[in-house]
Parts: C-alpha cells; structure tokens; sequence
C-alpha cells in the first residue's frame, strides 16, 4: 500500500486509521501501489492450502481469519466501505467464510483448486476467501481432521508474504519499518523512464491490436521429498532450482513441443535483499526476470545449461526489468483514467510469448500461534488468465510444485515424477565446479 503520512507517537493509530478510511472512501484502490492496481486488474490470484490436525468450524475458522488480518493489515484494503487497519466485524468474517463436511480428503488438494475469481464478485467484501473442509467422521488414519483454502487477490500477497504467515509473522508494511530507499543518477532515471514509455505504449498497442484469448487453465499439484532435489542436485553439481526447472520444462514443455524444440522461454521470479530504490514498489519484494533456456537432447546436459543461463542472468544487473514494469504500471494507472477505453480484459489479458513462468517462493514452515495445527505438504499457487504457471514451495520435508496450466501440460504432470526417478537411476559422471555455492532452499 502507498505509506500513510508521518504522525507523532500520540496520535498514530487513530490518526492513521482515520486517514486512511478518508482516503478510500471514493476509491476503495486509492492507496495500492501501482503494481497492485494491475494485478488488482488483471484479476491475478493466489493461494494457500493445508491440512489440520484439528477440525475447524465456523467459529475457529473466523479467529483464525482475524489472526490472520492482524498479522496483514493490507488485507482490509480494497474494497467499499473498507476501513483500513481495522478488524473485521461478524458478518463479513460470516461472508467470506465457509466450512463444509466431507466423506474424506481424497482428490485434495486439487479438488479444491481454481481460480479463484468469486472474490471479485462483490465490490462491497475484502478480496480474499478462506475454507475449511472438515472430516464428517474425524481425523483421517494421519491424523488430518481438515484442510484449508485461502485464496486472495495477488494485488494483496506475494510468496515471501505466505512464507511469514506460516510462521505467524507481521508483514505489515509501515513507514517506520521502511528502510531509506537509494536515489538512482538522473541518467539512470532518465533511460528506464524512457523504457517504460516504450513499454507501456507497444503493450497498449499489442493488447488492443487482436484479441487476448483467455487460456483454458486447470490446477494440479505435487509434492516431492525434499531429499531427493537435494541429492540429485549435488550429484549433478548444480543449484536445486535449476534441477527443479529442468524437471518442470522438460517433462511438460519440451515434451510438449517435440522434437524442433530449440528453445524454453521463461519467466522466472527471485527475492532481491539488496537495498530498495525509488522504483522499487512498496508492497512487493519480488524481481521479476526473463531468459531462455536453450533445448539439449540430454537431460544432465539440459539441467547443467539452465544452471549456467540463470548464473548468466543473475550476474548481470537484475532490477533494469523490474524498474522498467514498475515505471509501465505508473504511466498505466494515469493514462486509464484519461482512457479507459484502453483497458479492457484483453489488455490486462495481454502478456508476452512465453512458454512458461516459474516462481520460487521462501520455505514454508508452520511456527507459532496461528498455524501450530497445521501440517506438510503446504501447496500455494498462482492464477493469471493467460500464462502457465509453476510456483515451487520448500516445506520442511517435501517442495510442492503447484501447477497453473492448460490441460495438455497437465496431463504430463507424472511424467516429471518419472524423469526424476529416471534421474537418479544414471550414472552421472562428475560436473564443474558449481558457478556460485549452493544455496539451501531454507
């Protein structure tokens, strides 16, 4: 969200919560960043889903949404009659709550996966849903006596946001917690601002020269035993999220092209620690980067070369892109309100060839208070209209690949298991030196 004005220690909670109420009350968007008002308006969702060892009911279920708001106060934002920072009352809690009894978790949490676009439905309730599915004859022979959805816009929660809440962290964005940001030379400023004004002007023309076909997306998901990355990775001699890359592009992208494939086009996502400038968004930490990974006829071959593309990728400057979208939503937002017209479904639909976009999120791992009953695989994912989406979840024991995707992606899903064993069984004969150390996934 955009920082509430300064306010000396006597007056901060009340002053900054009736400021912001004041300044949502024409537009309930007034104080997203801009990054949030496109995924706001590309109807871009998220979510996360769990099991519990104890059964949740309509009561539980509404404590546990109102722990989980105090520890993200950005979700009250968005909606009319919202009042920012300020605690649900009893029939919205009501509203966007349910739990339903079931014969047993059997086909979840697929089952339960989709898009999630209910939430936009009404204007008038907070942009996120949470479930619970409860055992009719209790706890199942693990010990699982529920399961639960919560589904958001992503305009609200990216995957680091995830990764706290599991621990039962604040992520609350204030301006004390703020660190300075850095001032980028005006030469600097001045090219990505030019490259944004491109950007912006060719994304408008694109999207609105042709239709945007809306993708036919299913979800499936599957969880694999951490160990097993790990070893695998280590004997190829490469970083574990590229193994994961490989795995994924290959079983279902190359697979899926045959035998022309030349090229993968990805996106992929990373979390940048280093110090936040003045075009870095407020609400989201995450870089977004683009590459290609080029098709080789053996797997180990194909998995090292990725290792050696992202080494490439992230040795070079890894925020021009980001800064380049960020100045894109800017000049979006203003010129939507002068022409509307412009921005469509078929424009927010609108996104570049790319084969597929991967996203790793931080570990998820349940610690304190609010998530103490609940149990791995933890599985979170995203929905965009028009990309097929990997997010890959470290757990304690399992990663989760949770797959947003056209059916004929889908259907290739058991064939990663199947390269991955197929892996393992080889004789892989010793690797280079590893081109950085390799990171652990926690």
């Amino acid at each position: 969200m955009s920082n509430f004005p300064d306010s000396s220690a006597a007056e901060e909670r009340n002053a900054t919560l009736d400021w912001a109420a004041a300044a949502v009350r024409k537009n309930p968007q007034a104080l997203f960043t801009n990054f949030q008002w496109f995924l706001y308006h590309s109807r871009n969702t998220v979510y996360f889903t769990a099991r519990s060892r104890t059964a949740f009911t309509k009561d539980s279920l509404a404590n546990f949404v109102a722990e989980m708001v105090s520890l993200a106060p950005q979700l009250t934002h968005g909606f009319k009659g919202a009042l920012p920072g300020q605690p649900f009352p009893k029939h919205i809690l009501d509203a966007i709550t349910s739990v339903t009894e079931v014969d047993s978790f059997e086909g979840y949490p697929d089952k339960w996966l989709g898009k999630g676009l209910d939430i936009f439905e009404r204007d008038d309730l907070p942009l996120f849903r949470v479930y619970a599915v409860t055992r009719r004859d209790g706890p199942d022979a693990e010990g699982h006596a529920s399961m639960i959805l919560v589904r958001s816009s992503h305009a609200l929660l990216e995957g680091q946001d995830s990764s706290l809440l599991t621990r039962s962290h604040s992520i609350e964005r204030t301006p004390g917690k703020a660190k300075p940001k850095m001032k980028l030379p005006f030469k600097q400023r001045l090219g990505l601002g030019l490259g944004s004004l491109i950007g912006a002007t060719l994304q408008v023309y694109y999207a609105n020269r042709k239709p945007v076909p809306e993708k036919n997306l299913g979800f499936r998901s599957l969880a694999l035993e951490r160990k097993r990355i790990r070893d695998l990775a280590t004997r190829l001699g490469v970083r574990q999220r590229s193994l994961m890359f490989g795995l994924v592009t290959q079983a279902l992208n190359v697979a899926e092209k045959g035998p022309e494939a030349e090229v993968i086009t990805a996106a992929y996502t990373m979390l940048d620690n280093s110090q936040r400038s003045e075009f870095d968004d407020d609400q989201f930490r995450v870089r977004a980067l683009t590459t290609k990974f080029p098709v080789r006829p053996d797997f180990i071959d194909y998995v090292r070369s990725i290792d050696g593309v992202l080494t490439e990728v992230e040795s070079k400057d890894t925020t021009k892109f980001q800064f380049i979208l960020m100045g894109m939503f800017a000049i979006h937002r203003r010129v939507s309100k002068v022409l509307p017209f412009l921005y469509g479904p078929r424009f927010f639909r609108f996104n570049r060839r790319t084969d597929v976009v991967l996203t790793l999120v931080p570990p998820h791992r349940m610690y304190g208070n609010m998530t103490r009953n609940l149990v791995e695989p933890v599985y979170v994912g995203s929905f965009h209209p028009s990309a097929n989406l990997c997010t890959f979840v470290p757990n304690r024991k399992y990663i989760t690949l949770n797959f947003a995707m056209e059916q004929r992606y889908l259907d290739r899903v058991d064939d990663i298991v199947t390269l991955l064993e197929q892996t393992e069984q080889r004789e892989i004969h010793a690797a280079p030196a590893l081109a950085e150390s390799q990171p652990a996934l926690d």
